[in-house]
């Protein structure tokens, strides 16, 4: 079993920035790849951005240039690096891992652009 807990969201007006933070636990040993998704209202979730214990990165179009996905193996955690926000880029963000085959899932952090 592996537990994520995600934090940081929050309101910010367009052009702020915001960090998200995701903490992983339990059976960590096998983790390689953690995502980021993220689901706006009447929309599918979709990838934001993805990263290997080796630290190689990928992102989608249109965050590209300005969220910044890292890692810190040590203490088991993800980061989202959020610039130069959208109000687009509302939606509710969740950190995403496997483990053995298994989808974990944590239970999303709510991030709101708005003036």
């Amino acid at each position: 079993q592996v537990q994520l807990v995600e934090s940081g969201g929050g309101l910010v007006q367009p052009g702020g920035s915001l960090r998200l933070s995701c903490a992983a636990s339990g059976s960590i040993a096998s983790i390689n790849i953690m995502r980021w998704y993220r689901q706006a209202p009447g929309k599918e979730r979709e990838l934001v951005a993805a990263i290997t214990s080796g630290g190689s990165t990928n992102y989608a179009d249109s965050v590209k240039g300005r969220f910044t996905i890292s890692r810190d193996n040590a203490e088991n955690t993800v980061y989202l690096q959020m610039n130069s926000l959208k109000p687009e880029d509302t939606a509710v963000y969740y950190c995403h891992t496997k483990s053995w085959g298994n989808d974990y899932w944590g239970r999303g952090t709510q991030v709101t652009v708005s003036s």
